[in-house]
């Protein structure tokens, strides 16, 4: 019965991508329906991540699809679809894919991209983004304490990162620094193996499990200049790539309330209570349309936004604002879908259980509802209420 209902794209949003482009996802789905969805429960519980699956991603050659030519609807959409199926998945692939490699394709050298750029397109390597602080997240831009110090052709990286995304068993990071002769902002490719360097996995999470987050210390850690991304000065180099990872992050959002949804309205037409299924009762009925309508206005939302990135715009605000509306409609959603669930909407038995609480990490990451909203506002007030 459930095959021949509506899509969740009930708009029909994926008309808009080219014929190729719609095949490519296709084999997206194929992948995550076959190598992904079966195992995606047990690896969220026992908190562990499938280095095995990486081949197969790779063979996907997916990184990076805007720099391959594909659209930023096509790019988005890879996510939507990979959270459908897996938040921790599709997080993992924006934090190496999106964040580590575009940074290679953007600041990174020739020397530098020789040396890394194609292994990790194809996951040979694995790559984290490091610039979150203990004590400096919503406000790392002014507040970042880690420091890099110049000694001949070295830098020296003293402080701590925390909430690294891949940090437990990355090859590389992506590191953010102050710089102590002149107070700019460093980037460096920061080999995780060398000597100073402390990794230690952040545990007892209540979503994401499967991605490793990981609390990172540097003692007076040595790195050569030909490491450092020649094209990172300051923290404007930063927000570029935040802008279109918190970009994809609305994606995400996207992609949770389309899991939401399937599951939802798959309990709602199987689940037999009062003698038939509870899809038939007003109340659910109005619960799986309220869905629907989140789902599709942010879905609506994040294909204008892609549309503006083609066009060369999609710049903070617009992306603030996108994260923050569709996030804020993700828990509304996931809420209701759990509620059609009844008790069984709190176990991962049932899937509901995993997409409720991973939401929540979606809800914070790449700034918090209220940070995205300061954004957007002094945008349109010109005012800030930040500082």
């Amino acid at each position: 019965m459930e095959s021949t209902l509506p899509s969740a794209d009930f708009m029909g949003f994926e008309s808009l991508l080219s014929p190729t482009e719609s095949a490519k996802l296709d084999d997206v789905r194929d992948f995550l329906a076959k190598e992904v969805a079966p195992s995606a429960e047990e690896w969220w519980n026992r908190a562990e991540f499938p280095i095995e699956v990486l081949p197969k991603l790779a063979a996907l050659n997916l990184s990076t699809p805007v720099q391959q030519g594909y659209s930023y609807l096509f790019g988005g959409m890879v996510i939507a679809e990979m959270t459908r199926a897996d938040t921790s998945l599709a997080t993992f692939f924006m934090v190496h894919h999106d964040l580590f490699v575009e940074a290679l394709h953007e600041f990174g050298s020739e020397d530098q991209k020789a040396r890394l750029l194609q292994d990790a397109m194809d996951l040979k390597i694995t790559g984290a983004f490091a610039l979150t602080e203990p004590l400096h997240g919503s406000d790392v831009a002014g507040g970042l304490s880690t420091t890099a110090t110049r000694d001949g052709d070295t830098w020296v990286l003293n402080g701590a990162k925390r909430w690294i995304g891949n940090g437990t068993f990355c090859d590389y990071m992506l590191l953010w620094a102050k710089d102590t002769a002149d107070g700019s902002i460093r980037g460096f490719i920061l080999d995780a193996t060398l000597p100073g360097i402390t990794r230690t996995r952040i545990e007892n999470k209540i979503a994401l499990r499967t991605v490793q987050n990981a609390d990172i210390v540097l003692d007076n850690v040595r790195v050569p200049e030909a490491d450092r991304f020649a094209g990172i000065s300051t923290f404007a180099d930063t927000r570029r790539l935040l802008r279109g990872s918190r970009i994809l992050v609305g994606w995400q959002a996207v992609g949770q309330q389309l899991a939401a949804f399937d599951v939802a309205r798959q309990y709602a037409v199987e689940r037999h209570q009062f003698g038939r299924p509870i899809g038939g009762f007003q109340l659910v009925q109005d619960q799986l349309v309220r869905m629907l309508g989140n789902t599709t206005a942010s879905l609506g939302m994040m294909a204008r936004v892609a549309q503006l990135q083609e066009d060369g715009g999609g710049d903070m605000p617009q992306a603030a604002l996108a994260k923050a509306y569709t996030t804020a409609r993700m828990r509304e959603t996931v809420a209701l879908g759990r509620g059609i669930l009844g008790g069984n909407g709190i176990t991962t038995d049932f899937r509901m259980g995993k997409i409720f609480a991973d939401a929540e990490a979606i809800y914070t990451y790449e700034g918090s509802y209220e940070i995205n909203t300061l954004i957007v506002g002094r945008a349109i007030t010109g005012l800030s209420a930040i500082n």
